[in-house]
């Protein structure tokens, strides 16, 4: 067939298949952490969404080594929604941050939050290597925490950060942490020897994925009461300028990376790129 459109085909119907057996896990995940996704927020199509992003970013790891993005990519939606929209005080949120940096610390789990976040540690525990950089993953998973508590108080204060700062604050979105994970967990031998150098490019990809979700979900936003980058007093078109800027530099970033580990330099730029063909026509949560 012209260009070879049979083979395009069979692989794109792979890289669905690999998202639906995604999919089909992460249910059977909000079934085993009862309370934590509830149906209202968390729907079929959120977690299509999640696991079609993860496919395509690394279609060549297979089934079972994708599982850890997509699960960690679940568990921050928990964690996040926990923080938005269940915690009333600040005092809340700080427990619940404690709990869960106890539990990354080896400690055991008291709720369903932190339940899936041992199961999440201990699988990553099965890999070889885990230890060594365990460290760092803790590390990263702070950060993110530390970033949702101070987006909570904003929203708690009324507080309007400038744009830079609340680029600075994009470890809320969790993007960093999931790759991380999913690195440790299916990367190659050079990513996990790198981690450091990694985390440079994906912070930065991370910047852009967080203003794109912004401009996706601006309508759910303003219903909800969340803060949005479209209330720093930015306009749409200042908004995507700068999300140009960061693609622009998370591509000088991820073009060395190349050299060392294709697969892994792929993954940042396909995170970039689909994500923005997605985001653009169906936006990752339901609109309620």
């Amino acid at each position: 067939m012209p260009g070879d459109e049979l083979g395009e085909a069979s692989e794109l119907g792979r890289t669905c298949a690999l998202a639906a057996e995604g999919s089909r896990d992460l249910r059977r995940c909000a079934e085993m952490y009862t309370g934590l996704f509830p149906p209202a927020a968390f729907d079929a199509d959120l977690y299509g969404a999640i696991c079609l992003t993860t496919a395509f970013s690394s279609p060549w790891v297979g089934v079972e080594r994708l599982k850890m993005g997509n699960r960690c990519a679940l568990w921050v939606l928990g964690v996040g929604r926990i923080v938005e929209h269940t915690a009333g005080s600040r005092a809340e949120v700080e427990e619940l941050m404690g709990e869960i940096l106890a539990v990354a610390d080896g400690g055991p789990p008291r709720a369903a939050v932190t339940r899936f976040l041992a199961d999440l540690r201990d699988e990553l525990d099965t890999v070889a290597g885990f230890r060594a950089v365990r460290g760092t993953w803790r590390d990263q998973l702070a950060r993110m925490l530390a970033a949702m508590a101070r987006a909570w108080s904003w929203r708690d204060a009324g507080a309007v950060p400038s744009l830079e700062r609340y680029l600075d604050n994009a470890d809320a979105c969790g993007s960093s942490f999931v790759d991380l994970s999913h690195w440790i967990y299916a990367g190659d031998a050079w990513a996990r020897r790198n981690l450091a150098e990694l985390r440079a490019a994906s912070e930065q990809v991370q910047r852009y994925l967080h203003l794109l979700g912004d401009l996706a979900s601006y309508r759910r936003d303003v219903s909800w009461g969340d803060l949005n980058v479209l209330d720093l007093g930015v306009t749409h078109a200042e908004v995507a300028g700068r999300m140009a800027e960061l693609a622009r530099e998370a591509g000088e970033l991820i073009a060395p990376l190349r050299e060392h580990s294709p697969p892994t330099a792929t993954y940042l730029r396909r995170q970039i790129g689909f994500n923005t063909g997605f985001q653009n026509i169906s936006g990752l949560w339901p609109e309620r």
